[in-house]
Order: structure tokens, then sequence, then C-alpha cells
């Protein structure tokens, strides 16, 4: 007998009283049906609402061919009336996303005569895949669509047409379907043929906020959040934003432009940087002209630093210069370079075997770091 399903008649329903009808050992819990759940079970991209029957939990909820199974974690009596609860701040922002999502997907549809191929909700995210390429402006102007139909506020019309009905009716729709059709209407946004749950009116859906679009096979992927999660998202980005204004001392609306003024200050400083760099490498290198092979110690240093540093006392040694930067008893980067260019990868290999290294190059040069204190270091030149 198939499982009265509560949610469709009432999908604000959060407590009820049902008949346990079976209970069976399962792989993950006892799977147990009732003679009516106001428990979604998953589907349609949609996922199961949890809570408790009776003190048991419902971890899971899935339906097979009209019957409701709900996934708990303890036996249950069969014939005991129990009290079922959903978790309602988990069923609604279902909703709140699932609703978001048919009201986007309507205008793009519509807009853009494509089809939702996919529809996925995750713990963080929601994500629709369409058929056909949509720009970021495109996402946006349906975007502004969207909550344009939430703050109108109109209610959620709910039909179950019977066939030669549904002939007359344009509605999207995933798959050829057959049986009792249901179909979601947004008035304004979308007509759909849909068996999850939904808000009453579209104002419940709060926000609608697109993240992203990707190229996704033949067409793209959205990434959207509705209701109470696009308000956490913007809330969390607006505290950051914040955050990075006083650090820049501009209000929030101005850090992009800050941004770009810092960064332009940057490279000019990176600039001026790199041209005292090369000439203190000079000078530091001319100290070793014609000494031949030279090891050196500096306080820690990038690498790309560490190697330009060894390059220049090479030329100027005309042996082999070593470079090694960082803290006594802790991690140095080096820099081996050879100024005739020779082989220098056995080198390179005693060297990381005996002073914990990791690291290698060819043609006269090499890279690496070790994990040794500088007397270690010294020792392994002196007896290399």
């Amino acid at each position: 007998m198939e499982t009265e399903k509560l949610y469709y008649a009432n999908p604000f329903l959060t407590e009820f009283t049902a008949v346990i009808q079976s209970c069976e050992a399962g792989k993950n819990g006892f799977l147990v049906t009732l003679d009516r759940t106001a428990f979604y079970p998953e589907g349609g991209g949609q996922p199961a609402d949890h809570g408790t029957l009776g003190d048991a939990l419902v971890l899971d909820v899935h339906e097979k061919q009209g019957v409701v199974f709900h996934t708990l974690d303890k036996k249950v009596e069969i014939g005991e009336t129990v009290t079922g609860r959903i978790d309602w701040a988990r069923r609604f922002d279902h909703m709140q996303q699932h609703s978001g999502e048919h009201i986007i997907s309507g205008i793009l549809c519509a807009d853009y005569h494509c089809d939702n191929v996919g529809f996925h909700m995750g713990a963080d995210t929601v994500t629709i895949d369409y058929n056909t390429d949509i720009s970021w402006e495109q996402a946006m102007d349906a975007e502004r669509k969207a909550n344009e139909i939430i703050w109108a506020d109109r209610p959620v019309e709910i039909a179950y047409p019977s066939r030669e009905e549904l002939k007359s009716i344009d509605y999207r729709s995933k798959k050829e379907l057959t049986g009792q059709v249901r179909i979601v209407t947004f008035p304004g946004a979308d007509c759909c043929a849909c068996c999850g749950t939904h808000v009453l009116r579209a104002g419940q859906v709060g926000l609608v906020k697109v993240l992203s679009v990707q190229k996704f096979r033949e067409g793209v992927r959205m990434e959207i959040l509705c209701g109470q999660r696009a308000l956490r998202f913007l809330s969390t980005v607006y505290d950051q934003n914040r955050t990075v204004a006083q650090a820049l001392s501009v209000k929030p609306d101005q850090t992009a432009a800050a941004v770009e003024r810092t960064l332009s200050e940057l490279h000019v400083v990176k600039l001026r940087m790199a041209e005292l760099e090369e000439a203190a490498n000079l000078a530091a290198a001319k100290e070793y002209a014609g000494q031949g092979d030279v090891l050196l110690f500096r306080s820690p240093m990038s690498s790309d630093a560490v190697r330009r540093l060894a390059d220049a006392v090479a030329k100027e040694c005309g042996g082999l210069a070593a470079v090694f930067a960082g803290e006594d008893g802790g991690k140095y980067s080096y820099a081996l370079v050879r100024a005739d260019g020779g082989d220098i990868a056995p080198l390179v290999k005693s060297l990381n075997a005996a002073l914990h290294g990791r690291g290698g190059g060819r043609n006269g040069f090499a890279q690496g770091s070790v994990e040794a204190a500088r007397q270690e270091i010294e020792a392994f030149w002196k007896n290399r």
C-alpha cells in the first residue's frame, strides 16, 4: 500500500502522528514504513528530510513504487503510533534552494531557449547545468528578474492536471513522464513538472544570488545560493570586505579601486627592489672575483633571490657558487651554480643525502632545500 504523503498536502507541516507498518534491518539502520509521513524522500536533486520518529533518529528517506522508507538508527515496534518531527531548518533550507532554482531556471530557459539538464543541491551550494552558453551578464540579468519575482511575492500554484489538460500546458520537464504529473508554477517565472517540496509564496525564497557560471560540456554549470544560505554568504563576504576596507583606509564600496591602486604601487616597489637587489648581488659577487669555489650564507630569502645571487657570484668567482639562505638549526634554501656549466648532479645527490635535502638541477645549476645546521653544511662543503 502506498504511503500517504503529507508533505504534498502541507510542506510546512513539521509534526505528525503515524502508525508503523513495517520495520526491517537494513544496511545502514532499520528500514521503516508508515501509513503516512511528512518526511520528504530524496529525489529530483533534493536531499531527504531528517528528524525523529518517536525517540529514533531519521537518518535517510527514500521512496520505492509509492512507498516511503525511513532509515532509523534503532528498531521500532510494528503497529505502534509514533510522532514524527521534521528537522525544519533543513527542510526550509531545501525548499528555499529548490524554489529559487525553479524561478531562475524558468527565466533562463525562457530567455535563452535552453533546458535545465542537471540539478544538485549540495550542503554548501546549488549547481544547475544548462545545455547552452550563458554569459555572466546574462546570468546577472536573470538574477535581477528572479529577485523581482521573489519580491512580488505571488502564491505558488500546485496542480495535478489530467492527461488531456496536460496537453495544453507549456511546462518544463527533464524527462518523459508517466502516471499522475504534478505541475508547480511560480507565476511570471516558471511552470515545471516537479515532485519536490516548495515554499507557498515566492517571497519565502528571500533572495537568489548567482555565484559562478562556468563552461560545462555543451553548456554551462551555474552555482547559486538562495534564502538564508545567500544571506549568510553575502554577510561573510561583506565582513571580509569591511576588514579589507579598514586595512586600506577606504569605505567598503571602494575596496576594488583601492586594491588596484595598491597593486600598482606594489609593482613599482617590486621593480625598484629588483634593481637594488641586482646592484647588491653585483657588489657582493665582486668580493669573490677569481676565488674559485665559494660558499655563502644569507638570512631567509625567496628561492628566486637565492638563485640570482648564486648566479652573480658564479660569474665572478669562476668556480662553483653555493648560496644557502635560512636560519641556523632550521631549513635552508640553496642554489648551486657552476661557472663552466658542468655536470652538477652527483654533487646535488650527495648533498641531499648528507643534509636531509631535496632538489635537483642540470647544466651547472641546481636548487633545493636542506634541513641541517650551518656547521653541517660547512663540513659537507669542506669534505665534498
